[in-house]
C-alpha cells in the first residue's frame, strides 16, 4: 500500500538579503504589497522587513508595467494584500532573480506523514509530495519520517534496503517515492 507525505508550509520562508542599514541579511514577509501608479505604468512591490532592525525594504513584482498588461484579479489581489500570492510571489525564480534574493525555509515547513501506523509492516512504499518548492534533504524527511537517525537511513541506502527513482544525497523540492525493506 502506497503512503502519502506531504511536506507543508508552516508560515512565509525568511528572505535572504543584504539590509542597506544595519548589513543583517534576513527578512520576514509580512504579505504587504505597495503598488504605484503613473499615468499609465504601475509598478508593485512586495514589502519585506529586515529581522536586524526593521526597516522596510521593496522586492519588485511590476516594474513600470503598462495597466492593460496587468490582470485585474492580480492587481485586486495586491490591493487586498493576498497572502497566498505573496507566497507564490515569493517561490516565483524570475522574482528571486531580479531581486537577488534566496529564500531560507528553516522552520517554515513540517511534515504530514498521515499516522505512524505504517511504520510497523515490513515493506514501506512512500509518496513524497511537496505542496511547495521547498528544498529539503530527503534523507532528513525519511528519517523524521520513519523515526530515524540520519545515519540510520544513510546506512539503510548503502544496504541497499531504502531504493528510490531519485537521488536521496542533496536536497529535492520535488515529488519523489521511496521503498524501505527492514
Amino acid at each position: 500500500m502506497l503512503n502519502t507525505w506531504v511536506v507543508m508550509p508552516t508560515c512565509l520562508p525568511s528572505v535572504l538579503r543584504r539590509c542597506h542599514t544595519c548589513a543583517s541579511e534576513r527578512f520576514r514577509a509580512n504579505g504587504k504589497f505597495r503598488v504605484n501608479a503613473h499615468h499609465k505604468l504601475l509598478d508593485a512591490w512586495l514589502l519585506v522587513l529586515c529581522t536586524g532592525c526593521g526597516d522596510t525594504a521593496k522586492l519588485t513584482v511590476l516594474d513600470r508595467t503598462n495597466v492593460r498588461c496587468v490582470r485585474p484579479e492580480l492587481l485586486d489581489r495586491m490591493h487586498a494584500n493576498d497572502p497566498v500570492l505573496a507566497a507564490e510571489l515569493l517561490q516565483d525564480p524570475a522574482l528571486q532573480c531580479r531581486n537577488r534574493t534566496a529564500l531560507d525555509w528553516d522552520g517554515a515547513w513540517r511534515l504530514d506523514t498521515g499516522g505512524t501506523d505504517h511504520l510497523d509492516r515490513e515493506v514501506i512504499d512512500v509518496r513524497v509530495r511537496f505542496a511547495a518548492r521547498i528544498p529539503v534533504r530527503p534523507v532528513r524527511l525519511i528519517a523524521d519520517g520513519c523515526g530515524l537517525s540520519r545515519a540510520e537511513v544513510e546506512r539503510l541506502i548503502t544496504d541497499g534496503k531504502l531504493v528510490s527513482a531519485v537521488r536521496l544525497g542533496g536536497k529535492l523540492s520535488g515529488d519523489f517515492t521511496f521503498t524501505l525493506k527492514r
